[in-house]
């Protein structure tokens, strides 16, 4: 059985209507006109890839031609069903006509004869009755036999047409077409669904006189063209595609939304000379994912020398950047210039310092210059980047004149120049240098006033690849070096506002062609795909006008969804200076070092991973770990493997002897073979892990010990013991399983609690018989911890016949008190005249002892919050938590985190006792503020006289789900100039300070009291604000809510009347306002949006005059005009509104006016320059209101700007 043919069309039919689906695929098919019939709709054509279509298919269709070429005109066929496509050369093309004379009789699967072009046989493939199907299917198949296979990589890019169709009537027929790369593994390619079965044998075809398939006889013809592959992937489907060995380069991967950011990144790594720059930021002492510079030269070395696509997890995380940065969107040139202001940062002081600069930096002068006088203003400034105006310009060279276009400032506008007065003037931007590299941004999103939202740009702009800069260059810049600059990148978007796609067409050398950066992929293109396929625009070629559907928003569009949005030009005269080689002799050494290890330390995990069925981890603990540790039972098993309490973890084969790993360990130990004894450990009932018996036999497996002694799945642990003494040598163990059993010894380990250090650590173990009184466990303590300053070492070393250590027979020293540590939230005393078999003590049982402490003593430790019983200090460990604390405001100086052992059972007074003592600050100054889990933000203030422990203040419990979106192991704290107990009795408030109009403003958090009036906030906003005592006597402070003003705040107003959600503002009394007239008076005003009650923005006070200025001069001069009150026109209105508010030049021009009654439903009066408003506003509660887009509302998802950190 032959492989199962390849198809275009698995799925079901399209449910498009014929026009849409018309179309799309003319659209792809360039200048192709369609054949004939309206059946065959290929589902998925409904999304147009970016990338290189693998087949295109021509649906049946009538066309415009007045008259069609018979089935059997071969040349006036292909002339009609299989025009070249544009901008590919043919190579080969080849006609065959496969005559069937039996098709009811033919089998399931059929081929017809083989028939060569571009030297490889070809043969039609048929499935008479459909692949699965209720259709005719027809394929084009490589006809290659097992034995005459091609050579190894080998394609062809081939364009086919296959005709079927009644050789008695050739104008019976029926065609489709296609495009395919064929190869190896996709041999075969055509139609399933080629035509219906049942019409096939109808009376006639579509009308034609006949039917298709006539006394069982029809013909197939194959049409197949050959062309010339420009790029090497001509229809490539890209899978198993591998970046490095077709271009040599590789890409980048994207980690959700970060394509952007990978266009950028990879602009600026084939920016060769930008690349040299970075390589050079000394990072060798600072190698840690927080450092971008070191993020950015890994990544810059790995995109060099990796085989695979990259990852820039590394880079964002550097970036500091969350999950919400990485699956949102960013502007591209914002990026841009943060990253390169931090590189410039990274730079400084070394001997990087301005290389940057030198490279992407232009400079261009704003001027003002006076027609009639000899007077110019100008200012020269640096930039890094020109953004360009697309809409309206219909190239780059419309967009710089644009750019440089010269304004004139005459009549109402002229200029005030010093020494001259107003004067007719001159204002615009010219450019006296460009850089060596020019990034050119062009605005493909703009504000679209008709729909009230942003909007992409889709227009026709062309861009060359060679641009002249000089004629936008001043007259006296400096032109003895040509500014011709070669196109060396196209950034691209393809989508539109709210879904798309960014990738790059970059040339990586002088000579070379483009490619195509696409995330991971990096694909050859054509000067084509660069240039003109990024211009946008409309589509060509369209049919009926139905449009191409968008990929990402499904929406049908007669313009090109892809456009440059970022040009990247090279200076010519600098271009072997800008892509100089780059070797990885240039990459700093340390970056080579570090990545070595890291790829072998991979290497050996993979390792580790295929040979992991061949070992056991073993974790072993001996007394050096015990004797560190603090907590219960011998040590942690999951703390980290650097402390010293924590067990060494082996990696065992398991067919090895426990001989031969007790050998292992006592090397470890630096102790002889004999001389080191395993004991298995056990999980008691008690959820406790104690030694319980010694591995018997050493000539045992690793595996059948772990059989025999651990449970299956569970961690196989063991204790280490050393021997404490040796005859000729040879250790000497006690006896385990003595009779009668009563004379087995015990193994007992022995902690102790100190009460001046706070410390509960192990200090060794002991043997003992199980008849011995409790109390005789006291000598041996003496000892150990050299207590007993008569007691005879001698006799403690020395061993009975039954392998015990003799117990000194003084009990000089003090008195020590004895617990049994029976599990972790059970510590119970011990009687000193019980035996240890009375006590059920049994091998690996912990005794805890401490030192008697005396009434004094007691005191003393109790005072400083310290504890004075074991009890109470295993009490501790057991709510023992490790809690980080965090500044509130973080600094870039110093990172003043901390983490603090503590008990959950502490009060709020206890544990920040703790925390003012290691800052060194008093307890009652400092602040706490839980964290928020999902984003680590502040969430709320802990408040001082809460009666909860530091469990409930960290666990809060909302409801019955217990989902308090807060960190249990975090807590924000500040330092505060003033007591909890004081700032208490204040209230935070947010006072907005407007020191020019609306147009600036200063958020002011103040802390005044709570009780306190409007006169009490006053100096704290003079001080917040350092505003001089002049300001602030005439300073005044008013309260808003939804943008609009409430009232004025007399300072007699009390504070504790201002509610929460309410705004404060304060601004200094305007001079208009001091000097008003007895006749002038005030009205309020706010800004809104369209509709009245989308209100936003700084609402203000305004001085309403019933006469214009102008008026009022004349009146003071003439007494005559004292009858002619002219009321003040809007005109003159507007000015003054200007200047109130100092909102000037085009953003004020597009305000527009309205006046506002207080009432709910009053509709907006717009106001005309002959408008009085004086005349309008009668009533104290008429308003003014000013109509603009609220450009808070344009971006409501981006709350946050860009940030790197």
């Amino acid at each position: 059985m032959d492989p199962v043919s390849r198809d275009l069309d698995r799925k079901t039919m399209d449910p498009w209507p014929e026009k849409e689906a018309t179309a799309d695929l003319q659209t792809q098919m360039g200048d192709m006109q369609i054949g004939g019939g309206d059946d065959m709709l290929i589902d998925g054509y409904d999304v147009v890839d970016e990338k290189q279509d693998v087949a295109e298919i021509t649906p049946e269709g009538s066309t415009d031609e007045p008259t069609d070429p018979m089935a059997d005109d071969y040349d006036g066929m292909r002339e009609r069903i299989l025009p070249k496509l544009p901008d590919l050369e043919p190579e080969f093309e080849a006609i065959n006509t496969w005559r069937i004379e039996n098709y009811r009789s033919m089998t399931r699967k059929e081929r017809g004869p083989k028939f060569e072009c571009g030297g490889h046989p070809w043969r039609i493939l048929l499935f008479p009755y459909g692949n699965n199907v209720d259709y005719a299917s027809l394929y084009l198949e490589q006809a290659h036999e097992e034995d005459d296979k091609p050579e190894e990589g080998w394609y062809s890019c081939v364009q086919f047409t296959l005709v079927m169709w009644n050789p008695n009537n050739p104008s019976t027929y029926s065609c489709h077409t296609a495009n395919h790369r064929f190869n190896a593994e996709e041999s075969d390619w055509g139609f399933t669904r080629f035509a219906e079965i049942r019409k096939l044998f109808a009376a006639q075809w579509d009308g034609s006189g006949s039917p298709m398939v006539e006394n069982d006889i029809v013909n197939i013809t194959a049409y197949v063209r050959i062309y010339k592959d420009p790029t090497g992937v001509l229809w490539h489907t890209f899978e198993n595609y591998n970046s490095k060995k077709q271009t040599g380069m590789v890409g980048l991967k994207n980690q959700g939304a970060t394509c952007y950011l990978n266009s950028l990144l990879q602009s600026l790594f084939f920016t060769n000379a930008f690349r040299k720059a970075i390589y050079t930021i000394p990072t060798e002492h600072e190698t840690e994912k927080k450092n971008s510079a070191w993020a950015l030269q890994r990544l810059f070395y790995l995109l060099q020398t990796s085989d695979d696509a990259v990852s820039t997890q590394e880079l964002t995380h550097s970036f500091g950047w969350d999950s919400k940065q990485i699956f949102e969107q960013q502007d591209v040139q914002e990026l841009s210039r943060i990253l390169m202001e931090r590189m410039e940062a990274r730079m400084k002081g070394t001997e990087a310092e301005n290389a940057l600069a030198k490279l992407f930096v232009g400079k261009m002068k704003t001027y003002i210059s006076c027609i009639n006088v000899d007077y110019e203003s100008s200012r020269i400034e640096d930039f890094w980047d020109i953004q360009l105006n697309v809409s309206g310009n219909r190239n780059l060279d419309d967009s710089f004149r644009d750019y440089i276009q010269v304004e004139t400032m005459d009549g109402e506008n002229k200029y005030f120049a010093e020494g001259h007065g107003l004067q007719d003037a001159k204002k615009g931007v010219i450019f006296e240098s460009f850089p060596q590299v020019l990034h050119l941004q062009l605005k493909r999103f703009e504000y679209d006033i008709n729909r009230d939202a942003m909007m992409k740009v889709n227009d026709r702009y062309e861009f060359p690849e060679i641009f002249d800069a000089t004629p936008y260059l001043s007259e006296s810049a400096d032109k003895s070096e040509t500014y011709l600059y070669q196109l060396h990148g196209v950034l691209v978007h393809s989508g539109d506002l709210t879904a798309g796609h960014y990738y790059a067409f970059l040339k990586p050398t002088t000579e070379g062609p483009f490619y195509k950066f696409d995330d991971d992929k990096v694909i050859p293109a054509t000067m084509r795909e660069a240039l003109e396929e990024n211009f946008g625009g409309d589509y060509a070629n369209m049919v009926n006008g139905a449009g191409v559907r968008n990929p990402y928003t499904r929406t049908l569009s007669t313009k090109r969804s892809m456009s440059a949005y970022m040009l990247v030009y090279i200076r010519r005269s600098r271009e072997k200076e800008i892509l100089v080689d780059v070797t990885e002799d240039d990459a700093p050494t340390h970056l080579a070092k570090q990545l070595h290890e890291e790829r072998a330390a991979l290497e050996r995990r993979r390792k580790e991973r295929e040979e992991q069925h061949l070992y056991l981890y073993i974790h072993v603990v001996t007394d050096d770990n015990f004797k560190a540790y603090q907590g219960f039972d011998l040590t942690s098993w999951d703390t980290d493997s650097s402390l010293p309490s924590s067990p060494h973890m082996y990696r065992v084969l398991r067919n090895s002897t426990v001989g031969e790993f007790t050998k292992t360990v006592a090397e470890s130990l630096q102790a002889p073979s004999d001389q080191v004894r395993l004991w298995v450990m056990v999980n008691r009932q008690n959820k406790t892990t104690r030694p319980d018996q010694p591995l018997p036999d050493l000539n045992m497996t690793i595996t059948e010990a772990y059989s025999r002694f651990s449970g299956r799945d569970k961690p196989f642990r063991l204790w280490a013991e050393t021997a404490a003494a040796a005859e000729n040598g040879k250790a000497l163990w006690p006896n385990t399983s003595p009779s009668p059993a009563l004379a087995a010894p015990i193994l007992i380990f022995l902690k102790h609690f100190d009460a001046e250090e706070q410390s509960l650590k192990g200090v060794g173990h002991i043997y003992m018989k199980r008849s011995s009184k409790v109390a005789e466990i006291i000598p041996a303590i003496q000892h150990l911890m050299g207590w007993s300053p008569s007691s005879d070492s001698a006799s403690l070393s020395s061993m009975t016949s039954s392998g015990l250590p003799s117990p000194p027979s003084s009990t000089t020293g003090p008195s020590v008190q004895l617990y049994e540590e029976i599990k972790h939230s059970m510590i119970e005393p011990m009687k000193a005249k019980a035996t240890l078999q009375q006590a059920e003590i049994q091998d690996g049982d912990i005794v805890c002892f401490q030192r008697a402490l005396s009434e004094k003593e007691a005191s003393v430790i109790a005072s400083t919050g310290r504890y004075t019983d074991a009890r109470e200090f295993y009490d501790y460990l057991m709510n023992r938590i490790m809690v980080q604390f965090a500044p509130k405001i973080p600094t870039e100086q110093r990172d003043h985190t901390f983490t603090l052992p503590l008990s959950k059972k502490m009060s709020y007074d206890q544990f920040s006792a703790k925390v003012g003592e290691h800052l060194k600050v008093d307890p009652t100054h400092i602040r706490f503020t839980t964290v928020a889990s999902t984003t680590g933000k502040p969430k709320q203030p802990v408040r001082r006289g809460q009666a909860a422990t530091l469990h409930q203040i960290l666990n809060p419990a909302l409801s019955t789900y217990a989902n308090p979106n807060q960190r249990s192991d975090v807590l924000f704290y500040e330092i505060l100039e003033m007591s909890i107990t004081e700032l208490e009795t204040k209230r935070n408030m947010r006072v907005t300070w407007l020191p020019e109009g609306i147009v600036k403003e200063e958020a002011l958090d103040v802390l005044a009291p709570k009780n306190g009036v409007v006169q009490d906030l006053i100096p704290l906003v003079q001080r917040k604000a350092n505003l001089s005592d002049k300001v602030v006597s005439a300073l005044r402070i008013y309260e808003t809510q939804q943008y609009k003003i409430i009232r004025e705040l007399d300072p007699k107003v009390v504070l504790a009347s201002i509610p929460d959600h309410s705004a404060l503002y304060a601004e200094t009394i305007s001079e208009e306002e001091t000097n008003a007239g007895d006749e002038d008076h005030a009205i309020y005003a706010f800004h809104f949006d369209k509709e009245p009650v989308k209100t936003h923005g700084i609402p203000f006070k305004f001085v309403v005059k019933p006469v214009s200025t102008s008026t009022r001069k004349t009146k003071r001069v003439l007494a005559q005009t004292l009858t002619y009150l002219q009321g003040e026109p809007f005109k003159d209105t507007r000015e003054r509104l200007a200047k109130r508010t100092g909102i000037k030049g085009k953003q004020f021009d597009k305000l527009k006016f309205a006046f506002m009654s207080r009432s709910a439903y009053a509709r907006p009066t717009y106001l005309n320059d002959e408008d009085v408003l004086y005349d309008m506003t009668q009533r104290s509660d008429d308003q003014l209101g000013l109509d603009h887009v609220n450009r808070m509302r344009l971006f409501p998802a981006k709350v946050d700007s860009i940030f790197i950190r």
